[in-house]
């Protein structure tokens, strides 16, 4: 029988972490939000313990952060070797090769049969403004095209872009001018109240609309899109949605721009998301599992896009830092050698056929759906009017971090449990990862009748 990941030996949060977080609350401003009240001590795969001594398996990786795992050791030799040779130069004052070394790489492996060049930032947030700035200046136009529930950052374009508000936006305005917004291929809560694949797909259709009533599309710079919403909810559109959408830039001669900073380097079962459905886009962004944990986002696209801003209008103090840069180079062998898209969409087909399970048995979940190891779960009040159930997705989230797992919530409405799982995972470690969150919507379930 296989040891069990989790290992809770005092209350959670325990002492430790509750000293700290007084600390914590006198030091640091509410702002930043905390899923849970514990605090990391150290982290391996897929694993997580606190300073008191309790393990948690982690069904959230940093947010996305961590596919090939907590701590992983090709990633950790690649930093300490490059942290002996120098930390930063500044890559506008003195350029190194794992700059270059990674742009070439990215040229490579990302989507699109033709020439391309990578810009090097730090966090998704400002790889999405700078891929904003390449495309107005490329196509001298103002106007962006964005979708509702989407998530893209929280600096002041990417924010702009960001629908949620109560969390996000809420007291930070004005925003970006110049920002239109579409609804998105939401199935469970289709916009235009149809039914796949009878509808063909009809809320692509929708750009038509914004066309004619909202902004003249000889003015939109640029669409951008993640092929699956994160923060959203972990909303799979169908596989035609994308090359409608697509085409339709094409039509007037808008950049496709896809936003795969949650939805790439493996997490869907393909290296990035867009690849399931064929597109290639103009721009690509990227960030989060692509060092391994360590801050480094990218913008690739088409060369002669790419080349669009003057000298100097790209860059940054620490963009491509050469610690991140070794870091990013070692994950990316890794997620090759171990195949870890593979590994996702075996992850993810497990964990959808447990959630379609637990469907059945519970009507507190509304949906479950997902693409390759990023799967997820609507709550609902009831099903027939689909109402959200914000805070049950809450309490279930609560009652699993008790019992040793750690998970977040997503959505507009905050009724949405997603995995983010390392793909580095163990099936015994997802099994009872996948055990611990079925008992506690069981319980929650069991409330509610």
């Amino acid at each position: 029988m296989a040891t069990k990941a989790v290992n809770l030996v005092t209350e959670v949060p325990g002492p430790k972490s509750r000293a700290l977080l007084a600390v914590r609350q006198a030091h640091v401003p509410r702002g930043p939000f905390n899923v849970t009240p514990i605090f990391a001590e150290r982290a391996e795969g897929a694993r997580l313990t606190d300073v008191d001594g309790n393990t948690f398996l982690d069904f959230v990786g940093g947010i996305g952060v961590l596919n090939i795992g907590h701590s992983a050791p090709p990633v950790v030799a690649a930093a300490r070797a490059q942290l002996e040779r120098f930390t930063h130069t500044c890559f506008h004052v003195v350029p190194y090769e794992g700059y270059v070394a990674v742009a070439e790489r990215l040229n490579r492996i990302t989507p699109g049969g033709f020439p391309k060049k990578t810009a090097l930032f730090n966090s998704g947030a400002e790889a999405v403004e700078n891929a904003i700035k390449i495309a107005r200046s490329y196509t001298r136009r103002p106007a962006v095209l964005c979708f509702e529930d989407a998530f893209h950052g929280r600096t002041l374009m990417a924010l702009s872009l960001t629908s949620k508000v109560a969390t996000y936006k809420k007291g930070f305005g004005p925003f970006a001018p110049e920002i239109y917004r579409v609804p998105y291929a939401y199935c469970y809560r289709c916009p235009i109240g149809l039914t796949y694949p009878s509808c063909q797909v009809a809320c692509a259709d929708l750009l038509h609309e914004v066309f004619e009533r909202v902004v003249d599309p000889d003015s939109v710079a640029a669409l951008i899109v993640e092929p699956v919403l994160g923060e959203g909810g972990f909303v799979t559109p169908p596989p035609e949605y994308l090359p409608k959408l697509q085409k339709k830039c094409r039509e007037h001669d808008i950049l496709f721009i896809a936003d795969e900073v949650q939805t790439g380097f493996g997490r869907t079962g393909k290296m990035f998301a867009v690849e399931h459905a064929g597109v290639e886009p103009d721009l690509l962004v990227m960030a989060k599992s692509m060092a391994g944990g360590l801050p480094l986002s990218a913008v690739t696209g088409r060369a002669e896009i790419m080349d669009a801003p003057q000298v100097g209008g790209l860059g940054g103090t620490f963009g491509g830092n050469p610690v991140s840069c070794a870091a990013a180079l070692a994950a990316l062998d890794f997620i090759e050698r171990e195949d870890l898209p593979g590994r996702a969409a075996r992850i993810g087909a497990r964990a959808l056929e447990r959630f379609q399970a637990m469907r059945t048995r519970y009507e507190l979940i509304g949906d479950a759906r997902g693409l390759g190891a990023m799967v997820a779960i609507e709550l609902v009040r009831d099903r027939p009017s689909r109402a959200p159930a914000k805070e049950a997705t809450n309490r279930v989230a609560r009652l699993a971090f008790e019992r040793g797992l750690i998970l977040i919530t997503a959505g507009t409405h905050g009724n949405i449990i997603r995995t983010l799982m390392p793909l580095v995972i163990t099936d015994a470690e997802l099994e009872e990862g996948m055990d611990i969150l079925e008992s506690a919507v069981r319980d929650v379930d069991a409330e509610a009748r």
